[in-house]
């Protein structure tokens, strides 16, 4: 591996809700960076002004948080690389473009938008390239002092990449290793917009030269703008300079077929976002991970799953086990299913094997939104340990939990009136006064008490606990019946059985 130092970055553009696999490339990153004791940047990449998206920058700041996975350098943590925003760099990167046009490995081109759309109807499939640059308005048809009286006329121009024709371009990748590009199939990609702001070409070669960045990280979908960046690598700063590259396989539709999209989320009833996000024009809100009741931990978990394995067949990790065990070359070449199914078992086996006191807050604040305020009872822990393995989603817990501290609002009296008469009826009178009487109401002595009441009116316990269990919960759920009433108390398990019985 290179010796200079590991500095790896996530260069998002704020135009709304970060994907899954926007948050599966900050992972593969940071692990990379923390295990090799580097440095996980942040840069905001906001040079196209027209799709920015107000609230974007700040939902990528909070998902990160949440994930537990924040960067060292930022345009929030700060660094000394600042400023992290490409729009607050704008003057730097027109020094690069001139360079480039100075050497004439770039060039001014003039061509309006309408101009261009009427080339893309006479020529199928038009590109800006080799073939067809003659035939436009550019500083390579116009001339130098042309090109230069336009400029000071204030004519709009963009600057383009002037790719060389039939040429090799090939670069390493950490993952697919060598591949190789021709340039005749590539077009003259746009460094530089009309308003001065750098397109994601020549700003991404720009800033991680800057910035000093080792390795860089995406997704496949940047495959194809690979050879431009690795030109522009070599014309400004020579190859020696430039990162290794890994392209990151693509999460796939649940059937393979195709790049999983938020739509696609819609559609099938699963999110595609780390959290909430609300378009700010639409009011549309996505639904995320975290709200349906994910906790950090799992969702992390799964996400290293699609397209990573350790290799030893086991599947949940801790941050640390991941920064330990991850490497780059055990990512996958092809892409990821996503598997909701999968995602949800990761969810319950980190809330069952999680202490439970790291989530009863948010567990808490769950159940104070549907009205039952539990924060200072002094028995949560012990219920969310009793229901934990009932639980999918953190949101599971009110309907697991909450007639631990209310009771239920519904009862299942269909449940129990078929098979109920006038002894079962007298048992339950006889179990009120037991319970009314007995010093102590701990599980396992109710338990005792219950079944040789059973026992002494010939029932079979079997037949009374079921009766037993929906007086208590109003349905047939929950933990041991025995555990419930222990926790609810004397006067309130005698309530919920006098409710039932008046209304048998």
């Amino acid at each position: 591996m290179d010796k200079k130092k590991v500095r790896v970055r996530f260069a998002p553009s704020p135009t709304g809700g970060l994907h899954l696999g926007g948050v599966r490339t900050v992972l593969f990153n940071y692990l990379f960076a923390k295990q090799n004791g580097g440095d996980f940047i942040l840069r905001i990449e906001d040079t196209d002004q027209t799709r920015f998206v107000e609230g974007a920058e700040a939902y990528i700041f909070e998902t990160l948080k949440w994930c537990g996975l924040q960067p060292n350098e930022s345009a929030i943590h700060g660094g000394p690389f600042a400023p992290y925003r490409q729009s607050e760099r704008k003057p730097l990167y027109k020094k690069y473009a001139d360079q480039l046009i100075a050497a004439g490995q770039a060039y001014y081109a003039f061509d309006t938008a309408e101009e261009l759309d009427v080339k893309r109807k006479e020529i199928p499939n038009f590109q800006y390239n080799h073939a067809t640059r003659m035939s436009l308005r550019n500083a390579l048809t116009l001339g130098d002092a042309a090109a230069k009286q336009l400029i000071e006329d204030g004519v709009p121009y963009v600057v383009r990449i002037n790719l060389p024709y039939n040429k090799e371009v090939t670069l390493t990748d950490m993952i697919r290793g060598e591949v190789s590009f021709n340039t005749s199939q590539l077009d003259d990609k746009v460094l530089l917009k009309a308003d001065g702001m750098p397109t994601y070409h020549l700003a991404v070669v720009v800033d991680d030269y800057l910035m000093k960045i080792s390795h860089a990280f995406r997704g496949e979908e940047w495959l194809p703008s690979a050879p431009v960046h690795v030109l522009l690598w070599q014309y400004l700063f020579g190859l020696h300079n430039m990162p290794q590259w890994a392209h990151l396989p693509l999460i796939l539709k649940p059937d393979g077929n195709g790049k999983l999209s938020k739509r696609d989320g819609d559609r099938l009833g699963f999110p595609t976002f780390a959290m909430d996000w609300t378009d700010p024009k639409t009011k549309e809100v996505a639904t995320g991970f975290r709200e349906i009741g994910f906790l950090p931990e799992a969702f992390v978990n799964m996400l290293v799953a699609l397209g990573w394995s350790e290799g030893s067949g086991k599947e949940i990790f801790t941050m640390d086990q991941l920064i330990s065990k991850f490497h780059i070359e055990r990512v996958h070449k092809g892409g990821a299913k996503f598997d909701y199914e999968k995602a949800k078992w990761y969810n319950s086996e980190w809330i069952k094997t999680m202490p439970v006191t790291r989530y009863q807050l948010q567990v808490a604040d769950l159940f104070a939104k549907a009205g039952i305020d539990v924060r200072n009872d002094e028995n949560l822990v012990k219920v969310l340990e009793l229901v934990k393995d009932r639980c999918t989603f953190l949101n599971d817990f009110v309907q697991q939990a909450s007639f631990f501290f209310k009771a239920p609002e519904t009862i299942d009296i269909a449940a129990i009136q078929p098979k109920w008469d006038d002894k079962k009826n007298l048992f339950f009178i006889e179990l009120i006064k037991t319970i009314e009487l007995s010093s102590s109401f701990e599980a396992a002595n109710l338990e005792l008490a219950f079944k040789e009441m059973a026992a002494a009116n010939q029932l079979k316990p079997g037949e009374l606990m079921l009766p037993f269990r929906i007086m208590l919960v109003g349905g047939k759920f929950g933990p041991h019946v025995f555990d419930i009433a222990s926790i609810i108390g004397k006067e309130e398990t005698i309530s919920r059985i006098k409710k039932v019985l008046a209304a048998l």
